[in-house]
């Protein structure tokens, strides 16, 4: 079974307040989670930003549509019950609990009507919305964000493949240092290309001490790189009795590459385009900050009086 929506699970949140005690939201959301059925795998299931699961923001949810709806209400820290209005509802056995049915109550038009003037255009809120999204605002949210991303190292990998190969191979250093590896620009930039040694494109140090050195090959393929060039970059490294190395490709690996690199004693890592472009965004090299967004939230321990 899927992981159920925020509309889909308001209705089971207020039947487990209906006996009028203090619930912790933690518990509610297990108890959910039991309820439907959920595997351990959907419970663990994150958000693209990995700072929350579904289940855990979706019942977040719930619970504040039915707040804002008057329906429930919080009395401490992760803790909520049911209020006589939302004791009524339920006593009216509702097939549902969703936006439309919570659209019945003053008090969330009013806070629906906020939120619609404050995040769009006068002309689409006037023209309505002809369908309530299932997806939570953090979800929306998240989503728009990894199309964008995902648009972007599209344009990165395109970008890549116009540049020359010695410029590629500066990049790759680039990325490297600002990833922590290689200690200052000034050293890793040296060791590029110095080698000498076929299959290898460069050395860089492992950690700013220079404790250990990675050996780096970067081409910039079109086709899928097998396993014949992952191993002879391994020979390349027993050659300079090498135990770690990175080979980095603007296209992919077949699965016979990794297969091969799981195998193998020496430590190789595969890097392909669509990995090289992400790191690129995480670590700022090629691209250029627009614009950011913070979300915040209360912090309930700055307003804790005792």
């Amino acid at each position: 079974m899927p992981i159920p929506d925020y509309q889909t699970l308001m209705l089971p949140f207020l039947r487990l307040l209906a006996d009028g005690n203090e619930h912790l939201l933690s518990t509610l959301t297990a108890t959910l989670a039991d309820e439907f059925k959920l595997t351990d795998e959907e419970r663990r299931e994150m958000l693209p930003s990995g700072n929350q699961t579904y289940i855990v923001n979706r019942v977040g949810w719930a619970r504040t549509y039915l707040k804002k709806a008057g329906l429930v209400e919080n009395t401490g820290r992760g803790r909520c019950r049911i209020t006589d209005r939302g004791r009524e509802l339920l006593k009216k056995k509702p097939a549902r609990v969703d936006v439309k049915l919570l659209s019945t109550f003053p008090e969330f038009v009013a806070f629906r009507m906020t939120r619609r003037e404050a995040s769009l255009p006068q002309a689409t809120a006037m023209a309505g919305e002809s369908q309530e999204p299932t997806e939570t605002p953090e979800e929306l949210l998240e989503t728009s964000y990894a199309e964008l991303r995902e648009d972007l190292s599209h344009d990165l990998l395109e970008k890549i493949k116009e540049c020359s190969p010695q410029f590629f191979e500066r990049l790759v250093v680039d990325l490297l240092v600002a990833m922590g590896y290689g200690g200052t620009r000034k050293d890793a930039g040296q060791a590029v290309g110095q080698s000498g040694d076929e299959g290898i494109d460069g050395i860089i140090k492992e950690d700013k001490l220079g404790l250990d050195v990675v050996y780096i090959q970067a081409k910039r393929w079109q086709a899928s790189v097998g396993r014949p060039v992952v191993q002879a970059f391994a020979g390349s490294l027993e050659g300079q009795r090498a135990r770690k190395g990175i080979l980095i490709t603007t296209s992919a690996f077949s699965k016979e590459a990794h297969d091969y690199v799981g195998k193998i004693e020496k430590k190789i890592i595969l890097i392909d385009g669509g990995q090289l472009a992400q790191f690129m965004i995480d670590h700022g090299v090629g691209v250029a900050e627009v614009r950011s967004y913070v979300l915040k939230k209360v912090d309930l321990d700055y307003f804790a009086e005792d």
